[in-house]
């Protein structure tokens, strides 16, 4: 009888390790390694050569008034190429792909039944998320999207979030994960950062937690404002371009953002300037791979649609330095579980 109750309670044991739903994804995420956001949208248009840097940052955080609103008639990528950044990606090694399908102006890249502001009414009518999902599962690259919470255009933001809001919010969300097969994460933005958007009180993580679960059960939802380590995310964020860096002594699982440009969005000067070194991209790697945090580079095509050469070679580059890791098959100690 000794020998039974020792032997279940080692079965036991052995059961409460096993990898739930949610930790299977994230170890199969951190076991792509390297990836590359997109950032490509109003921003590419409205702030290219002003002193503006990617957003209306002072009307959020600062409470400033608007002062630049952005007419759907001025997007109008004519010579718009995904296939181009996947080829692109692909040189580099990456694995995967985030687009920003609306950022935090709030222009939307696909025809959104939830806002008139989204490429139905611009010039270029093209559904840029169709687009960019079709041409990377081409190349084999596993296709997420991005997502703003905050939304300057509909009043979303750190003062607002009513009914309406969540609606527009919720909506959007429901068509990204319904209408474009199977999305493996979806990053989303300016929502309980400090430095503004919805807060968890007025827009609990939960809500729309359970939502991207309802719709696609293995959708990873990761919120880059999230400061509260794994309970607000289902993977934590750094965005390192802002100074934003783990600990020493993480152990996954995690995500950095990085870029080889000054900025996310495309600058006039981008063309006729040179890209960080890839060595440099290969040393950040080295730091962030054995603490199980995935790197992902940032490509910004110019108002056109495509991406310029100069960081086309720098891709590539990175692809003939960069060394990834042998994939992991168990959690590793440290890892960051989700408490119920």
């Amino acid at each position: 009888m000794p020998g039974r109750g020792h032997s279940s309670g080692i079965a036991a044991l052995g059961r409460i390790r096993e990898m739930n739903r949610l930790e299977k994804n994230q170890l199969d995420f951190i076991n792509l390694r390297l990836g590359t956001f997109i950032h490509f949208n109003s921003a590419t248009v409205q702030f290219h050569s002003s002193e503006i840097i990617d957003w209306e940052f002072d009307h959020e955080n600062g409470d400033e008034p608007r002062l630049y609103p952005f007419d759907e008639k001025d997007w109008n990528p004519g010579e718009l190429d995904c296939g181009q950044w996947a080829a692109v990606a692909k040189s580099a090694g990456c694995r995967f792909a985030a687009l920003t399908t609306k950022h935090h102006e709030g222009f939307a890249l696909w025809p959104t039944a939830y806002s008139e502001h989204c490429v139905r009414n611009a010039a270029c009518k093209r559904d840029v998320v169709r687009e960019f999902l079709e041409a990377f599962r081409r190349e084999g690259i596993a296709a997420g999207l991005y997502f703003s919470i905050l939304d300057l255009t509909a009043g979303i933001g750190r003062n607002a979030c009513t009914a309406e809001h969540k609606k527009l919010i919720k909506g959007q969300i429901r068509e990204l994960l319904t209408q474009y097969g199977e999305i493996p994460f979806l990053i989303v933005d300016g929502w309980n950062a400090p430095w503004g958007g919805p807060s968890y009180d007025m827009l609990p993580f939960d809500e729309l937690d359970s939502l991207v679960k309802s719709l696609q059960p293995d959708c990873l939802f990761m919120n880059i404002g999230c400061s509260e380590g794994i309970r607000g995310t289902d993977v934590v964020f750094y965005e390192n371009a802002a100074g934003q860096e783990a600990e020493d002594d993480f152990s996954g699982p995690g995500v950095s953002c990085n870029k080889l440009t000054r900025t996310w969005f495309w600058r006039k000067e981008d063309p006729v300037t040179p890209p960080a070194d890839a060595q440099w991209a290969r040393q950040k790697m080295d730091e962030y791979f054995p603490r199980n945090i995935n790197f992902m580079l940032n490509i910004s095509p110019n108002p056109m649609g495509k991406v310029d050469a100069n960081l086309a070679e720098a891709f590539r580059a990175v692809g003939n330095c960069a060394a990834l890791p042998a994939p992991l098959t168990q959690l590793p100690d440290g890892w960051l579980r989700r408490q119920d």
